[in-house]
């Protein structure tokens, strides 16, 4: 059986991106340098089988237009989790998300990481 493992994204600021990932409930699982020289940290989400990997690269200049890209994650109470990583000092977008919240429809929002690429959440039926 073929199983998907991880997804690296390109960060500029190693530190930052493992704060920023931690905010939403990933925990460091290793980090070492790769034979290319770059950083990397391999993040996980308790009880999932598949990675983020984060990669930086001293030389590289790394830049995600806007929309190149996004990881999603599923929660099972959205409210809850949002207002967690709110008070963690995430900014959630849309801005009116607990508006759009209460008036019914597909909950889903959005978080944007220190190299600009999207987070979106959403609740789990």
């Amino acid at each position: 059986m073929i199983k998907f493992l991880h997804t690296r994204i390109r960060v500029k600021d190693m530190d930052a991106s493992i704060a920023f990932y931690e905010k939403l409930g990933y925990q460091e699982r290793e980090r070492k340098d790769s034979p290319q020289g770059n950083q990397l940290t391999f993040l996980e989400l308790p009880e999932n089988e598949v990675f983020l990997e984060l990669c930086h690269s001293p030389d590289y200049e790394e830049s995600c237009p806007e929309d190149l890209m996004h990881t999603a994650l599923g929660v099972p109470d959205i409210i809850e989790y949002c207002d967690r990583v709110e008070k963690a000092g995430i900014e959630i977008w849309p801005d009116n998300w607990r508006e759009k919240f209460s008036s019914g429809g597909r909950k889903m929002a959005f978080v944007t990481d220190p190299d600009n690429y999207e987070v979106e959440i959403l609740e789990r039926g």
